[in-house]
């Protein structure tokens, strides 16, 4: 008995841990449920708008569209860089279904190369199936027309067009234009730097040098976008939203590209810059350096043979002469020294004096400096020594005038200071002072420094660009202002011209000082003696002009220069600038013909071609379009 109730004790003890238990257990569910409620109603009610925006962005991609580059022309409306279809042959993997047997197909058809099929594999493997993968690019208008005929063969395989720049008259305007290529690292780093990577999301190229890399922001233009919805895998189903891009404006320079060739044909070959400009407004009429390279094909990638080839050419074809190239101005600065002394007293107009044919620092024994005339040209005022280009007059007016005035006066006609040109590859060059000298050489000047400056050489270095920039500045009796490439810009809301920037002018010369040089530059190219006389004694217009012969290397104190016994490269450099007509003139040029010798026996004549050519010949063609 004692045993059955203990047994009945015990069945009701587990029946009532049971229900305690079940009842725990079901407070737990009904808990854990409202829990799984709460939570259900916090995503789906009060954070519903944040989690439908990260179901739209998994959803939904904003792929970037690249705008059209701008296109640059010449002033007279020529076509200088334009952006012209390329196209690639191009297979979507997962259209595919025999790839080796395709491939072997398209091989034949086309004679792809083992590098194509290579490079191929290696861009098939890194994308994915639905992607179109370029099997060939650049094709021929043969081979675009060969496989248009077969298209109907090849599954998942077809010709995509893709806009790329393309400069039509090749190196004749690669130191203007620079050229596009592909956007690298650098570049990358560049634009982040600048918070406009954004921008360049879906752009392939970017300018490199020339007006293609200073007018950058304004040729590219602004990307656009389409809002896409994809798949899971990321296949694009259909196309929400479409933004256009902005196209990148259109740039008209300066340039006259039938000048620009003209003077390039008469380089030829030959190592050199000219520099034309329009002394009125400073605008670049043409600027060639020779020689040169084809941009062209550093647009579609250039190969290292090639870049090579380039980089080692003795004759450095790769450097801009007009703006990069620096040399002893030589004599052409003769008429700005004659304005500087002349305005500080050094001189007068009246002053005279004797030319020996060599100079000697006073009370000194040290070796003389000579004159180009060994024989001297007797006395001479200051009109006449530029006119002959008399070297010891202008020995004493440096050494009267001192480093440090001359200086001065040179930097502000532009000389060891960059000239503003639109474009970023320039060098300032050189003009030497005493701060310049110590932290170069470790050297104090010397008084015997300052002479060979006086007819720009020694420590003095310049620039075509700044040789003709400094002529404008005495055309334009001190008025300074900087060469310019670019003359207007055109979008769609029409044409834009440019701001020019300020440059503080050279106050306070008298306008007869000014005059004592433009004589001196029109007697240089008309006088009985000047030493351009001969290349335009029969022109049928006065002009003005000054020449000059840089030496590359020192000649000893015995020693007589003979270009026919030294090394090419040692030859003197051939120096001249010059100006159109003379009462109101319309062209203002520059050059330098590296070792060519004298600058009025081989830089005038062609300075005299290029006047020619504006004009008579160009003026001429001009008038008769205008009767027809």
């Amino acid at each position: 008995m004692k045993r059955q109730r203990s047994q009945i004790r015990d069945h009701s003890a587990e029946a009532a841990l049971f229900v305690r238990r079940a009842i725990v257990c079901f407070v737990g569910i009904i808990a854990l449920v409202g829990i799984l409620l709460t939570n259900l109603y916090h995503i789906q009610v009060v954070e519903h708008q944040d989690y439908q925006t990260r179901s739209n962005d998994n959803r939904i991609k904003v792929v970037p569209v690249a705008p059209n580059r701008g296109l640059i022309y010449d002033r007279n409306g020529k076509l200088l860089a334009e952006n012209r279809p390329v196209y690639h042959l191009e297979i979507t993997p997962e259209q595919v279904d025999d790839m080796p047997a395709t491939l072997a197909r398209l091989q034949s058809l086309l004679s792809l190369s083992d590098s194509d099929i290579d490079n191929f594999q290696k861009e098939r493997r890194r994308s994915r199936r639905f992607n179109a993968v370029p099997l060939k690019t650049q094709l021929t208008d043969k081979e675009v027309a060969i496989f248009s005929a077969h298209q109907h063969q090849f599954s998942g395989v077809e010709i995509k067009a893709y806009l790329k720049r393309h400069y039509p008259y090749g190196d004749a305007l690669t130191h203007v234009l620079g050229y596009v290529a592909k956007i690298n690292d650098r570049d990358i780093a560049k634009l982040r730097q600048k918070d406009v990577l954004n921008n360049y999301r879906a752009t392939r190229d970017i300018g490199k040098l020339g007006i293609e890399k200073y007018y950058e922001p304004v040729l590219h233009g602004k990307a656009g976008y389409q809002e896409v919805e994809v798949n899971s895998r990321g296949r694009i189903i259909r196309t929400l939203k479409y933004v256009p891009p902005v196209p990148g404006k259109d740039l008209i320079l300066n340039l006259d590209i039938d000048l620009q060739l003209y003077i390039r044909g008469i380089l030829g070959d030959r190592r050199g810059a000219v520099v034309v400009l329009d002394p009125k407004t400073s605008g670049v009429l043409a600027m060639v350096s020779t020689p040169s390279y084809d941009p062209n094909l550093f647009v579609h990638g250039i190969s290292s043979t090639q870049y090579s080839a380039l980089l080692n050419d003795r004759d450095r074809p790769l450097v801009n002469r007009a703006t990069l190239g620096i040399y002893p101005p030589a004599s052409t600065v003769k008429p700005f020294i004659a304005v500087a002394a002349l305005e500080e007293g050094i001189i007068t107009t009246k002053t005279t004096r004797n030319d020996p044919g060599y100079w000697r620092i006073p009370n000194s024994n040290t070796r003389p400096f000579r004159d180009w005339l060994p024989w001297g040209h007797g006395r001479v005022n200051i009109v006449q020594s530029i006119e002959e280009s008399v070297d010891t007059f202008f020995y004493q007016i440096a050494y009267d005038m001192g480093i440090d005035k001359i200086s001065l006066w040179m930097e502000k006609f532009g000389f060891g200071q960059y000239t503003g040109i639109d474009i970023q590859e320039e060098s300032s060059a050189n003009m030497p002072n005493r701060e310049w000298k110590m932290s170069r050489h470790r050297q104090p000047w010397y008084k015997g420094d300052t002479i060979p400056v006086g007819i720009g050489q020694g420590y003095w270095t310049a620039t075509p660009m700044q040789m003709v920039k400094a002529l404008t500045v005495v055309l334009n009796r001190g008025e300074v202002r900087a060469p310019k490439l670019l003359m207007l810009s055109r979008d769609e809301q029409g044409m834009h011209k440019p701001t020019p920037e300020p440059y503080p002018p050279i106050k306070g010369v008298s306008d007869k000082y000014w005059d004592v040089a433009l004589e001196g530059m029109r007697l240089v190219n008309h006088g009985r003696k000047g030493t351009a006389r001969r290349s335009f004694r029969t022109a049928k217009y006065v002009s003005g002009g000054k020449s000059g012969t840089a030496q590359v290397f020192g000649l000893g104190e015995d020693e007589e220069y003979n270009a026919d016994e030294i090394a090419e490269h040692l030859r003197d450099h051939a120096l001249y600038i010059g100006f159109a007509p003379f009462e109101h003139p319309k062209v203002a040029v520059s050059m330098v013909l590296e070792n060519a010798g004298g600058g009025s026996s081989n830089g005038a004549p062609i300075a005299r071609r290029i006047f020619d050519h504006i004009l008579i010949e160009k003026d001429a063609e001009e008038n008769k379009e205008a009767k027809q």
